[in-house]
Parts: C-alpha cells; structure tokens; sequence
C-alpha cells in the first residue's frame, strides 16, 4: 500500500472538505434533487451520506477520547433511514447539516491528544483499528464523493497523493495485482466504480 501519514490524512481531509463545501455551496433544491453519479441517489443522497458520515465519525472521536463505547452507528437500517430523512430537509437545512457537521469533527479531532488518537475504535465495518485510522476514513468520504456530485469535480482535481493512496487501498481489498495503463485519476475512477476514460477495463462495482 502506497505509504500515507497521519499528517497526510488531515491534510486530505481538511481540502476534501473544502472542496466539497465550494461545490455545494450554490445548490439549491432544484440542483440537489439532480442526480448523482451514484446509481439511484440524487446529489441530496450524497450530501445527506456525507454530512451523517461526520456525525459517525464523531461518535468515533467521542470513543477514544471517552474511552465510552460509541458506535458509528445504531445499525445499518438506522444508517440508511438517517440518509433518507436528510433528503427531506429544505437546501438550508441539509447544506447547514453538511457545514456544522463538518466543522464541528474537525473541533473534535482537534482537541484529541497523542494518547487519545491511539485509542482503539470500531468501524461501521467490525474493522478495529486505533482512532488515527478516522482522519483517512473521513478523507476518502469528501474527495470521492465530492466527485460523486456531478458538480464539475472530477477525480484530476483531488490531491495526486491522495489518490496514490486511494488507488493501493481500493487495489488490495479487490485483491488486483495489476492495474490498466491509463492516467492516475482515471485508474483511481475505475477502481471506485465511477465513470473514467480507460479503454477495455472490466467493469466494477461501486466502493464506497
């Protein structure tokens, strides 16, 4: 895997969030009720995934600076539910969900000390790993679906370290040990199960 720091991670994440709250900053209903680039979600769907994404991660936070267990979330149909009922606030409420959200992760990460980032945490996924772990999570959250948006950001437009990283993450758990010649950002797409330009590349699904 491509070698990523800690440093790194919150770097990604602090432009992935930038870039991402410049892209929907202008949206309203209309534009948010659009589609996706995500089979069946409109740009709602995505913004509501992203801003419930914070919310979870801060639970993660919370646990290793408690020490209190606190899941991402209650369940998977909780999970899903919560991103519906995003979709039916108004633009103001949905955007302002997306902003506070995010800012207010970036509070929580920020107060951690180094004892506290090394406190193990468990993943939507049973995965447990130490909370530095969660800086990484949240980085590929906003830079792909940022993309996802359809606002104009494409995958070029995101970090070349990230991606490097992002493309040796996506290619070990697919378990590929070779790769398309092609562009960074376009084998990056491929690998996530977005739209890309490669020519004679099986299909994948979606990750992410």
């Amino acid at each position: 895997m491509a070698d990523r720091s800690f440093d790194d991670a919150r770097r990604w994440m602090r432009d992935g969030t930038k870039l991402l709250l410049e892209a929907v900053a202008d949206l309203g209903a209309a534009e948010l009720a659009a589609p996706s680039l995500l089979p069946g979600w409109s740009r709602a769907h995505v913004v509501s995934h992203v801003a419930a994404n914070a919310d979870a991660l801060g639970n993660l936070v919370h646990w290793a600076r408690t020490g209190e267990e606190t899941p991402m979330y209650a369940s998977a149909e909780e999970r899903a539910a919560g991103i519906e009922r995003g979709t039916q606030l108004s633009a103001e409420e949905l955007l302002g969900w997306l902003r506070t959200g995010a800012e207010a992760l970036e509070e929580a990460m920020a107060a951690l000390t180094d004892v506290q980032w090394q406190h193990p945490v468990v993943t939507a996924q049973g995965r447990t790993v130490p909370a530095t772990e969660t800086p990484w999570m949240r980085s590929r959250e906003v830079c792909v679906h940022v993309v996802d948006l359809a606002t104009g950001v494409r995958f070029g437009d995101l970090p070349t370290d990230f991606l490097e990283a992002l493309v040796a993450e996506i290619s070990a758990k697919r378990e590929l040990t070779s790769l398309p010649d092609g562009p960074l950002p376009e084998v990056a797409a491929w690998l996530a199960g977005r739209p890309h330009s490669l020519s004679d590349a099986p299909e994948l699904g979606p990750w992410l």
